[in-house]
């Protein structure tokens, strides 16, 4: 864990681009020789629970190309990848010359632009997985060392909707190199220090750890069989049936009933399927004990093929790596008896034209529990980043923030209330184009045991000169001009237990 935190320093000192350097919209892990997750740094859930996929999807379809001193880029969903902004480095850690990798370190990071239909590669509208940027399924970037600029730069600019701003992309990718560069040095020294035999049966007893950990979770908890459905504000449905066998320390995650694919972006790759359960059962245990593939051992997981959560191959996913993830995290936790809906969504604000992109997450309410009220204002469950500080989202965009604050009252009320919302207010500077991917609009956070929903997101704005706002529902495009003013009321959470 240490490591893979050193990588996560070098990656945020040297990126250029803002989402990476200051919201920290990245990770960083290591992996055993078969792609299995081993340790990762606290950065993302839903980057780090599903680079493993990213890893073994590269093993299988160029493991005997992987050399000593090469690097790849993946950012496809049907091969571990999350939604294409976000960009995956795999390096190799060869311990032996000549032999085949022992490990492997990986940076995943949220690039600010990649192409697609809108500036910030998050489109609302998306359709197809095209639409939403450049798509690598395993390209080598680095051979021998040697950094294949020409080659990159030349996939970036392919397709229909290149990326806007490819010297960027280069640069971050550069400091994914220097990550995984840190992260290869790190562990040989470990290995130079403990011996390659033995840091290897570490890393296995730290998968073993954790299975056992969770299987301890699961004995805790008792026998179990809770099933529970909630809807999207597209009208998508997730589904899911838990069961837990105490005495057998096992669980069954069923997802049979769910809505099929359709023609939307809210699919939920299976990676990112996966990631959430995983989230979800480490939260269960009390040890401090890494994130990793040990966590998934005890649990049968059914994901219906062709669904909104494993969806085809080409289906839009923009959406269910910020969006479904939510959703998924908020099912399998109340069916779980442990925690009310948090706010369910990511509120992904993304706005830019030819010159300047930027993308942001905004916090809302946590829900609450058995025990505890849920936090106000705070970025909840698959999302770790933090939001730009103003003084630097001022200066490096044409935009002010006139506001950021509690949205008071907006958590769900019962024994335990749901925390609030947030609100935040920009004004534009220039003309732009502004995106907004989100959720719970329509629908609420949901209560558990009694407890209230919390309350619904908002998005408006205030066109210059006007004294009432413009309504926009959860998904929504649309151009801005100096003066204007966007304001999101973001969701509650829901409350646990009758008041």
């Amino acid at each position: 864990m240490h490591i893979a935190t050193q990588m996560g320093e070098v990656l945020r000192r040297t990126a250029q681009s803002v989402n990476i350097k200051e919201r920290l919209d990245f990770s960083c892990a290591i992996f055993d020789a078969q792609g299995g997750l081993v340790a990762n740094a606290p950065h993302m859930p839903v980057h780090l629970g599903s680079m493993g996929a990213t890893v073994e999807a590269l093993l299988a379809e160029h493991g005997s190309d992987i050399r000593q001193g090469d690097a790849w880029l993946v950012n496809s969903p049907s091969h571990g990848g999350t939604h294409l902004p976000d960009m995956t480095v795999v390096s190799p850690v060869h311990l032996e010359r000549g032999e085949a990798a022992t490990f492997f370190v990986a940076s995943r990071a949220h690039h600010a632009d990649i192409g697609g239909i809108t500036p910030g590669s998050m489109p609302p509208f998306s359709r197809l997985l095209a639409e939403e940027g450049a798509i690598f399924d395993g390209l080598l970037i680095l051979r021998d060392g040697v950094f294949l600029e020409a080659d990159v730069r030349a996939a970036f600019g392919r397709g229909d909707w290149p990326a806007r701003n490819p010297a960027q992309n280069l640069a971050d990718l550069r400091a994914a190199l220097a990550a995984n560069a840190t992260g290869i040095a790190e562990l040989a020294r470990a290995a130079e220090r403990e011996s390659p035999a033995r840091l290897s049966a570490a890393m296995q007893a730290v998968q073993d750890n954790a299975a056992t950990a969770v299987e301890a979770a699961i004995a805790a908890i008792g026998d179990l069989d809770s099933y529970l459905e909630t809807m999207l504000d597209g009208g998508q449905r997730i589904c899911v049936r838990v069961t837990l066998e105490a005495k057998k320390r096992r669980g069954r995650i069923d997802f049979t009933g769910s809505s099929r694919a359709g023609e939307h972006n809210f699919h939920a790759p299976r990676a990112v399927t996966l990631a959430a359960v995983l989230y979800v059962f480490r939260t269960l245990v009390s040890q401090p004990i890494p994130l990793n593939a040990g966590c998934l051992r005890p649990l049968e997981i059914v994901i219906p093929p062709g669904s909104l959560l494993d969806p085809p191959a080409g289906a839009a996913v923009v959406a269910g790596n910020v969006e479904t993830s939510q959703v998924i995290v908020d099912v399998l936790l109340a069916a779980l008896g442990r925690l009310a809906a948090s706010q369910g969504t990511m509120n992904n604000l993304t706005f830019g034209n030819e010159r300047v992109q930027y993308y942001e997450t905004i916090a809302g309410g946590a829900g609450a529990g058995p025990t505890f009220a849920g936090c106000a204002a705070v970025q909840t469950h698959m999302t770790n980043s933090r939001l730009t500080d103003p003084e630097i989202l001022e200066a490096r965009f044409p935009v002010r923030v006139l506001h950021f604050g509690i949205r008071h009252d907006s958590g769900g009320g019962g024994r335990h209330r749901g925390g609030d919302g947030a609100v935040r207010r920009l004004q534009f500077l220039e003309p732009m184009q502004v995106s907004m991917l989100a959720n719970r609009r329509s629908t609420q956070p949901f209560g558990l045991a009694g407890g209230s929903d919390g309350a619904a997101g908002i998005t408006q704005l205030w066109r210059a000169g006007t004294s009432q706002p413009e309504p926009w529902p959860a998904c929504a495009s649309f151009s801005v001009v100096a003066g204007d003013v966007l304001e999101v009321l973001t969701p509650g959470g829901g409350g646990f237990g009758s008041a």
